[in-house]
């Protein structure tokens, strides 16, 4: 872990994020923080350009509009073309027809390094039925593991799957990531931000996105850690 924040510090690698408006600048700050440089832009006349030239491209579908999600296509495929990692958060997958039919064709159209989502963004993904709750994960009786592994398959990409603990799969293993504290649940954009940490991890990661991936995910619980033994209560 040392090694790659280490990295990740020096090189203060350029995030480039098309994200929802309640976390954009959550999102940013967080980034800096890190060490890493982010860049919020969503326009259709410049995405493909600002991937191009990022180490990064984080596809968040938490506020999606029809112009977005072709922000998203031109950037990601802009991504694709330059060798950069792309990170997808599929905010909220299954709550609506249109937000899973957006995730899909960007999961058709664009490759994927990493899909960074909760269970029932997953399940969504996957095709299974679920008991969706908005943009939370809701609740079904799948096998989150099988799933994340079939997903992985599928798209060839790493999947995270986050909550109380994360599973982490790629075409090669499996692993789980324990830690964090609840407290972390109750903040807005959590999740949001912990993609594009896990971006900025893939950025300097070079070929093992798996081990770039399991370790933004251990840091990012190590840190809610620390964080809640200052805190009476979320955002305190």
């Amino acid at each position: 872990m040392t090694t790659l924040i280490q990295k990740l510090r020096e090189e203060r690698p350029l995030i480039h994020c098309i994200t929802n408006i309640v976390v954009a600048n959550f999102q940013a700050n967080g980034l800096l923080a890190l060490g890493a440089s982010p860049v919020m832009a969503d326009a259709i006349e410049e995405a493909a350009e600002i991937a191009a030239v990022s180490s990064c491209t984080v596809l968040n579908t938490g506020t999606l509009k029809k112009d977005t999600v072709t922000s998203m296509l031109l950037a990601g495929k802009s991504a694709n073309q330059q060798g950069i990692p792309v990170v997808l958060d599929p905010v909220g997958a299954g709550a609506t027809t249109f937000r899973k039919e957006a995730v899909l064709r960007i999961l058709k159209e664009v490759n994927v390094t990493l899909i960074r989502c909760n269970a029932g963004e997953l399940a969504a993904i996957a095709g299974v039925n679920w008991r969706f709750k908005g943009v939370d994960a809701g609740e079904g009786e799948a096998d989150i593991t099988a799933l994340a592994e079939e997903v992985a398959h599928t798209h060839n990409c790493v999947v995270a799957v986050t909550g109380p603990w994360d599973i982490v799969a790629d075409q090669h293993g499996t692993s789980c990531v324990t830690g964090g504290h609840p407290l972390m649940s109750h903040l807005t954009g959590a999740g949001c931000l912990l993609s594009a940490v896990a971006g900025a991890f893939l950025a300097v990661a070079e070929e093992d996105p798996f081990n770039a991936v399991t370790t933004a995910l251990a840091f990012y619980k190590k840190a809610g850690e620390k964080a809640a033994e200052h805190a009476s209560g979320p955002g305190d």
